[in-house]
């Protein structure tokens, strides 16, 4: 919100109330209005943020919308993004993703978890801790038509995975998108999963950053095998290295 001097707040409603009189244009209000002001700059408007539209892009729910929060904290996987990452864990195979189990940690919109459904996922739980997202995320999979096949948590990341480490529950995919400035989040997380149950040999893990921040090339019994970039985002896949797990 700018601020201006009560000197300008005054003449410009003094204006704004006679300007049938004086016939003044309204840019010539503005113009009066803006040099009455202590700094120009000041004057600048920013934009208004608005809901950023996202859709599906293959498999059941191919092209259908998904909303968006404004928020600097939901910042979800671009379009672009998220066909590279799933043409990466499909490698060409439509059928690729057919009963698997995804995690989709920090989950946000929703997004990368109601794509993998629309490949064919047998079950994706989502992790939010934003009650707001989550409900976001429950509107997207309602206007979607998904029934069943997942879960939605509504808990901190790491509190999640202490509670799936207690249960006999594998997944196949683990996905981790944490808001950009908190890089502490990656460590915390992949270092939790290297040794979680819940990881099996064949387990992906992948990591969303920002393209000048790196997670780490090994993090306890992951080590990453692929890294991708593209625009100022890139995508990180690891894998548990088979020797430790193997001793295991």
């Amino acid at each position: 919100m700018r601020h201006e001097s009560a000197e300008a707040v005054s003449l410009w409603g003094a204006l704004a109330t006679h300007a049938g009189s004086l016939r003044l244009p309204l840019t010539a209000l503005g113009s009066l209005r803006a040099s009455s002001s202590p700094s120009r700059s000041s004057l600048r408007m920013t934009p208004c943020k608005q809901i950023k539209r996202m859709r599906v892009i293959a498999g059941k729910f191919r092209s259908r919308p998904l909303q968006s929060l404004r928020g600097i904290d939901i910042r979800p996987t671009s379009d672009r993004l998220r066909e590279t990452l799933f043409n990466v864990v499909c490698a060409g195979n439509p059928g690729a993703l057919e009963g698997t189990v995804w995690y989709d940690l920090f989950a946000g919109t929703g997004a990368v978890g109601i794509e993998a459904l629309s490949r064919g996922a047998g079950q994706v739980n989502f992790v939010e801790s934003s009650g707001r997202a989550a409900g976001l995320i429950e509107k997207n999979l309602r206007t979607l038509g998904i029934e069943n096949g997942f879960q939605v948590m509504k808990l901190d990341v790491l509190a999640a995975l202490r509670k799936l480490q207690a249960g006999s529950l594998m997944a196949d995919f683990f996905f981790l998108d944490p808001p950009y400035r908190m890089k502490d989040a990656y460590a915390q997380t992949l270092q939790m999963l290297s040794g979680s149950p819940a990881l099996k040999a064949t387990s992906v893990v992948i990591a969303e950053h920002d393209r000048k921040f790196d997670p780490g090339g090994e993090i306890g019994q992951l080590r990453r095998y692929r890294k991708l970039e593209q625009g100022d985002a890139a995508l990180s896949f690891y894998k548990l290295v088979h020797s430790v797990r193997n001793r295991g």
